[in-house]
Parts: C-alpha cells; sequence; structure tokens
C-alpha cells in the first residue's frame, strides 16, 4: 500500500517524537536518580562522621559508641540505615544490623578516604555503602579502623520511579502537543504541493494556462519545469496541427480538379466514369474532412460551453430547406437548460452530421431528444428508416472504421472523434423503427472530466 506524502512525514514526525520523548524521559530519570544518590551519599558521608566522632572509651575500657547517630532507623532492626565500625578483634554495628555484617570488600583506603559500594543485605536488597579507614588518636589505641554507614537502595529505586511515572503524563502531553504542530506544519508547508496539482488539474481544464510563478522557492523550479513542458508540448501539437492542416488543404485542389472533370465527363455523356470519379472525390473529401478535425481537436483543452437546444434548432432549420429534409417530420425534444462542455461550432459539426445522415434514411419522421444521465448530456438522434445489421453496427462502432457503402456511416467517424477529445461516447443501435445513434457529451454543470487528445 502506498501511503501519501503527508501521511508519511505524519507518521515520521510522529515516530520522531515518542522516540525522542522516551529517549529524554529514560535521560531525566538517570540524572534524577543519580542526583538521589548524590544526595544520599552527602547524608551518609554525615552520619558517618557522626559515628567515627562518637567512637570512645566506656567505663570498662573498650571501644565503644559514646553518643550514637541521632536517626532512630539506627535502633530499628532492619531499618535500611546500618552503621558499622571494624576494629580488627571487635565488630561494632547499629542495632539495626541485628545479627548481620556488612561484607566490606577487603580493599587498601589510604587514611581518611572514603570509598563508595554497593553491598547486598540480609533481605537481598542492594546496600549504598560509604566506608572510611581512620586511624585512632593514642588515646584510643592508635589503632587503625574501619567505619561504614549503609542505606538500602529501595528508596532510592522507588523515586526514581516515582519520579519516571509523575513524569510520563507531561511527556504524553508534550508529545501530543508536538505531533499536533508537526501536523498543522506539514499541512501548511505541503499546501504549496497541493496548489500545483489544483493548477494543473486547472491548465487541463482550460482555466488557466501556466501554473504561474507564485510558489514558494523550493517548489517554482517544479512549476517552472511543468510550464516548459506545456510550452513544447503546445508547440508540437501546433506543429503538429499545421502539418495536418498543409497537408489536408493540399489535397482540395486536387480533389476539386478531380471534381471538375467529372462534370466535364458528364457534359460529354460519359456518366459513369464521372459518377466513378465524383464517388472516389466524395470520399477523398470526406478523409481530408475528418484529418481536419481531428487536427483542430488533437490536443485541445476544452473550457467553451454550448447550449444544445439552439444549436438544434440550427441545425434542423438548414436541412429542413433541402429537398430530403423537407420530406420527414421532425420530433424535437431538447431542454432549453442543457449546456454541454464543448464549443458551440464542434456541437453543430458533430450533430450535423448525424441529423443529415438520420434526414436521409427516415421514411417519415426523425426524433431529436437530449436529456441529462448522470455527469453527461445524452442527445439521442433517431429516424425510422430501415437500419442497419447488427453486425454492421459493430463495425461502424469501432475506432477508426469507415463509413458503410449504404451511406449510414458518413459523418459518425468526425461526431465521435469531437465527443472522444472532451470525454464523450458516441453510441448506435437499432431502435423499434430505425436506426438510433447517441451522442454522449459531458455536462457543463459537472464540469470538464478532462480532455482527450484524438
Amino acid at each position: 500500500m502506498r501511503l501519501s506524502l503527508r501521511l508519511r512525514l505524519a507518521l515520521g514526525g510522529a515516530l520522531a517524537v515518542v522516540l525522542a520523548l522516551a529517549i529524554a524521559s529514560a535521560a531525566l530519570t538517570a540524572l534524577f536518580a543519580a542526583h538521589v544518590q548524590r544526595r544520599a551519599e552527602a547524608e551518609l558521608s554525615v552520619q558517618l562522621d557522626q559515628v567515627v566522632a562518637a567512637l570512645g572509651r566506656d567505663a570498662d575500657g573498650r571501644l565503644a559508641l559514646q553518643t550514637p547517630p541521632a536517626d532512630p532507623r539506627f535502633d530499628q532492626p532492619l531499618s535500611g540505615l546500618y552503621w558499622q565500625i571494624d576494629l580488627g578483634d571487635t565488630l561494632l554495628r547499629s542495632r539495626s544490623l541485628w545479627d548481620y555484617a556488612l561484607p566490606l570488600p577487603p580493599d587498601e583506603l589510604p587514611d581518611g578516604h572514603i570509598h563508595v559500594h554497593r553491598l547486598p543485605d540480609q533481605t537481598g536488597d542492594t546496600l549504598l555503602t560509604l566506608e572510611r579507614s581512620v586511624t585512632l588518636p593514642p588515646s584510643l589505641g592508635g589503632s587503625q579502623v574501619r567505619a561504614a554507614v549503609a542505606l538500602t537502595t529501595v528508596d532510592l529505586d522507588q523515586a526514581r520511579n516515582d519520579f519516571l511515572k509523575e513524569l510520563l503524563p507531561y511527556n504524553a502531553i508534550l508529545a501530543a502537543a508536538l505531533i499536533v504542530a508537526g501536523w498543522v506544519q506539514l499541512f501548511f508547508g505541503l499546501r504549496p504541493l497541493s496548489e500545483v496539482g489544483r493548477r494543473v488539474l486547472a491548465v487541463r481544464s482550460g482555466e488557466q494556462r501556466r501554473l504561474g510563478s507564485d510558489f514558494p522557492k523550493e517548489v517554482q523550479p517544479l512549476a517552472n519545469e511543468v510550464d516548459a513542458l506545456i510550452d513544447a508540448r503546445e508547440a508540437e501539437l501546433d506543429r503538429a496541427r499545421h502539418r495536418a492542416a498543409d497537408l489536408a488543404h493540399g489535397f482540395k485542389t486536387p480533389l476539386q480538379a478531380l471534381m471538375g472533370e467529372a462534370d466535364r465527363l458528364r457534359q460529354t455523356g460519359q456518366t459513369e466514369p464521372a459518377a466513378a470519379i465524383e464517388e472516389i472525390a466524395e470520399a477523398m473529401r470526406r478523409h481530408v474532412d475528418r484529418e481536419l478535425t481531428r487536427s483542430r481537436l488533437a490536443g485541445r483543452v476544452v473550457k467553451d460551453k454550448a447550449t444544445v437546444a439552439p444549436v438544434v434548432q440550427q441545425i434542423v432549420s438548414v436541412i429542413r430547406r433541402t429537398p430530403t429534409g423537407s420530406a420527414v417530420e421532425w420530433n424535437i425534444a431538447v431542454p432549453e437548460d442543457l449546456q454541454v462542455t464543448l464549443d458551440a461550432s464542434d456541437l453543430a459539426e458533430a450533430l450535423g452530421a448525424l441529423i443529415e445522415n438520420a434526414s436521409r434514411h427516415a421514411t417519415s419522421q426523425v426524433t431529436i431528444r437530449a436529456s441529462r444521465r448522470a455527469e453527461m448530456i445524452a442527445i439521442d438522434v433517431q429516424d425510422d428508416g430501415p437500419g442497419i445489421s447488427a453486425d454492421r453496427i459493430e463495425h461502424l462502432q469501432k475506432r477508426g472504421a469507415r463509413a458503410d457503402e449504404s451511406g449510414h456511416g458518413l459523418g459518425l467517424s468526425i461526431s465521435a472523434e469531437i465527443a472522444q477529445a472532451v470525454g464523450g461516447t458516441l453510441s448506435i443501435a437499432n431502435a423499434e423503427t430505425g436506426l438510433r445513434v447517441t451522442l454522449n457529451l459531458p455536462d457543463a454543470r459537472a464540469g470538464v472530466p478532462g480532455t482527450r487528445r484524438s
């Protein structure tokens, strides 16, 4: 599945925000834990000083703590706060240690220096331990003792966890705010690309000729290249149209000469050769007219609108003046408000061929109806003639098929080309009486569905 660029950037930005805040939360929690441990070490250092300073001799002359530390946790068994003094052959310890001794590592300590350890306690937890080696004064024997104070890390870990728990809701709010801000930034940042698409559609529909030069500098090169491509395509189409028109017009003089030669033959009584020449010249003229129409429609962007009813009335008024048109009854049911997305002259050319065809093959009447169907305008032209075979209908509906010999196909190809150029269709079917040809053209109310090259 292909995601849109906006959705890709939004998901990538959201993932980056979540990842960055997760890393930040971990870093802040680690900094907080380090800060808490430093505070705990500072407090333990003060208590270690108190323990060492309180060391003296009791009434029996033995080394003892004359003034125990004031913190009541030292007197509560397994409270998590402990002190211990190793006198070599004697071990002094707080009541909170009960019968447990701190397993101090056998390291060498310079006098007065403090080492920090993490040691196990009797419950399986970890103790943050500060150890100091002290040389006693001569009045106390002058020996070297090891004094230690320990604090369980359960409270430190709990403080870290509480900090993280309180931090997470704020980080969630911050993440939501950053993600929304990122989406808003994407919305406004990618609007120029959406504008490019809108203007390309406007160029296709004929509302404007170029994308323009009022884009941000990051998007403007793309717009310039698209405009250059449109210029190149238009120049190429102009050259192709001119070549086709020159070629088609180049045939007209020889065709006129052929028709003149046929007329001279007919005047001398040679009617069959004259008829053959006129038939060939007429077929060539139809092909020339078709190619002229195709060259005129090639690459055209249609933006004009034509009202169907007056065009039909104009065509019928002209055909009624012909011998075939005056001999049939005309039934016209075309609403006045129907408009198609097509130039009025092209609509007249497309309908003219169909209506003329119907008048020549009708027995007594021709019916012209128009109606709105979805986003299309359907124009039905029906005669009450003999119709044509299903095989012939299938042949005529093939793209580029030639007109049949009976004349039913005259103009159908040109009408189909005009319809296809604006996204429409031409369909042929036998009705209950005669032949019905339907020209489907885009409804002007629905806009232009797109343009096609013939």
